[in-house]
């Protein structure tokens, strides 16, 4: 803005300092963070709350918490790969109820040693991911229809092989102790899901691999303009969501010391709730690790509390249902204002 002054001999024109728009990290700090702040204060409510504190602040009921949600994080993980690229992999669940039966029969019914078991249920998933890499990448079919079809095909296959039943003879204690025994009071299985976790993270932030993922999912043509390999890196995707998921399969099976004959889709929407609500906090915009844990936590913590209080059965399935709506609502808001900004 200029004002111009004007004197009888001369005239001379001022500049006035504009008024400087607020720079869009500081117009985003508050919903950056806003999930962390909601966790921490809930956290401190459920532990001084009478009718909740004693129980949820003993060390008892945080180490279920965290062993309890450690497969889900490892499940979320998987799926956080495809998503990167912009893909929803909805067989993530499935391929984790999987990779726990095709363990448990090579324990079971073919005496493996265990080993060769968890390779076998490792390897599966990463067959499948690439089963899905081919026919989605490559192929180029619709990512929905892909991995929506081949979760069903595998839930029912899966029933048709345990005809609804558990494998529970044969599993050695060599993997269910990974499930149920704790390294200075943290749960073993909650010490390996937070390796993965660390490995998911190393990969999507400081690899090249990790720029190229996210820059396929932001804008595809643009990836494949400055040298980007557009369908190996969504092939890659899938395969790693796949292994991260037969790497769960075998989390699971250590948890409960069974395989079931569950299709997986009572693990896909907790974990697909917490990627989505990682995409509002921390890194606006798109999927995190980071992020992806504060979004199982926050779950966790929320589930929890309320149970604590007295809430019914049916909180857990609306409290998810509910985070996730919010999640998709918030990340179009935080989308629409990185754009704008």
């Amino acid at each position: 803005m200029s004002t111009r002054l004007e004197s009888p001999d001369r005239q001379q024109t001022v500049t006035a300092p504009a008024e400087r728009p607020t720079p869009l990290r500081h117009r985003l700090l508050g919903p950056r963070y806003a999930l962390t702040l909601v966790l921490i204060a809930m956290i401190v409510a459920f532990s001084v709350l009478p009718a909740s504190g004693i129980a949820f602040r003993s060390p008892e009921n945080v180490q279920a918490m965290l062993a309890n949600q450690a497969v889900g994080l490892t499940v979320a993980l998987a799926l956080l790969f495809p998503m990167a690229a912009g893909y929803f992999d909805f067989s993530v669940g499935a391929v984790t109820a999987m990779s726990s039966v095709v363990a448990a029969t090579a324990l079971s019914r073919f005496g493996l040693p265990l080993p060769v078991a968890v390779t076998l249920a490792i390897v599966s998933g990463a067959l499948v991911g690439l089963l899905l890499g081919v026919l989605v990448a490559v192929w180029d079919m619709n990512g929905f229809i892909a991995t929506l079809g081949a979760a069903t095909l595998l839930g029912g296959v899966i029933f048709a092989y345990t005809g609804g039943l558990q494998i529970t003879d044969g599993i050695p204690a060599g993997l269910t102790d990974q499930g149920s025994l704790d390294i200075a009071g943290v749960p073993r299985i909650a010490v390996l899901a937070a390796v993965l976790a660390a490995a998911a993270w190393f990969v999507t932030s400081h690899t090249p691999f990790g720029r190229q993922l996210f820059a396929t999912g932001s804008n595809a043509r643009a990836a494949e303009l400055v040298g980007v390999r557009v369908v190996r890196v969504r092939l890659l995707s899938f395969v790693l969501s796949g292994t991260m998921a037969g790497i769960a399969g075998v989390l699971l099976l250590a948890r409960q010391g069974a395989a079931t004959s569950d299709n997986g889709m009572t693990m896909l929407f907790p974990a697909l709730t917490a990627v989505l609500l990682s995409t509002i906090t921390l890194d606006l915009g798109r999927p995190s690790v980071a992020g992806t844990v504060i979004g199982i936590l926050f779950v966790a913590v929320s589930v929890s509390g309320l149970t604590l209080l007295g809430a019914p059965a049916w909180v857990g399935p609306v409290f998810n249902g509910g985070a996730l709506l919010a999640a998709v609502a918030f990340t179009r808001l935080a989308a629409g204002a990185v754009r704008s900004g």
